[in-house]
């Protein structure tokens, strides 16, 4: 270690556990939309002494006492380097939910506008990004000998019109329609066939594999407001990290979160422009518009059965 990183060490050292919490969200702000090697970097050279010294604090390293916390309200994902959630294009950070139930499940909700990689009939193609994913994994957990232990059970989606977004309240009606409807054997934990076929070959594959995955998960920090959990897809494959907010709480409006994306970070503004997928949102509720004026009876049809 360096001397100026040394002294970089300390001064975290030096710095309360409230300050540490917002030099994350700041150092994160707006930084979710960078390509996958950007944000492993971003974390080994910016975020990492930050998150090693919280994690010297965590008011909750006991697994079983962090179970009431994510119990505790609805979760949002605001940075993270795990590979499937950008599977899909366009994911809306506004509309991606992390919900837990006491019943052992929980459930990792994404609105994504993939546009033409939709698998869906020839007559909408047409009115493909008018189209929105929503896109749930459902997993149990549970505390066995001090760890959590997660298995994925399904994958459920639904295509709908990108006009109404996915509220919270709709997330949560959605996963309490859902985990009562999955079959006995998911009931205890063994893995149903995933539910893909709104989506093309390529992305059905990449979802495949992680749905077939046995992930483990450790909260690095947690309380009432703030998760930063650290997870592997299998034990021998290099840990991905997320940082996670209380919806409705001291740091929603603190992380910027603003209609589908985060605000960039100053240095990341062209890059956002490039891949945030905001250009391609605006298109889609211009051609809404368009849509109401001019669709066809045909298509009509088909909208009101989207609905």
């Amino acid at each position: 270690m360096s001397t100026s990183e040394a002294a970089a060490v300390q001064s975290l050292k030096t710095k309360s556990t409230e300050e540490l919490k917002q030099d994350v969200l700041e150092l994160t702000k707006g930084r979710n939309i960078a390509s996958m090697k950007e944000k492993v970097d971003f974390y080994k050279s910016e975020l990492e002494p930050v998150v090693e010294e919280l994690s010297k604090r965590n008011p909750n390293p006991d697994p079983a006492s962090q179970v009431p916390l994510v119990l505790g309200g609805v979760w949002t994902p605001i940075w993270s380097t795990i590979p499937f959630q950008d599977s899909l294009p366009g994911r809306s950070l506004e509309q991606s939910y992390q919900i837990f139930r006491d019943t052992g499940f929980y459930a990792n909700i994404a609105r994504y506008a993939p546009g033409s990689q939709l698998k869906i009939g020839w007559g909408l193609k047409l009115a493909s990004f008018l189209l929105a994913l929503d896109l749930m994994i459902v997993q149990k957990y549970g505390i066995v000998n001090d760890k959590w232990y997660i298995e994925n059970v399904a994958i459920k989606q639904a295509l709908r019109w990108s006009g109404k977004p996915l509220s919270i309240s709709d997330a949560n009606n959605w996963v309490d329609k859902v985990i009562p409807s999955l079959p006995k054997d998911a009931q205890s934990g063994s893995s149903i066939i995933p539910d893909l076929e709104n989506v093309d070959a390529r992305t059905k594959k990449r979802l495949d594999t992680v749905f077939q995955t046995k992930p483990t998960l450790e909260h690095m920090y947690i309380d009432d407001e703030l998760r930063i959990v650290k997870t592997r897809r299998e034990a021998n494959q290099r840990p991905s990290y997320t940082v996670a907010i209380r919806r409705g709480g001291l740091y929603e409006d603190r992380a910027r979160i603003q209609g589908n994306a985060l605000l960039p970070h100053p240095s990341q503004r062209n890059v956002q422009a490039r891949k945030s997928g905001n250009a391609l949102l605006g298109k889609l509720h211009a051609g809404n518009d368009i849509l109401r004026k001019s669709t066809p009876c045909g298509l009509r049809r088909q909208r009101a059965r989207l609905m």
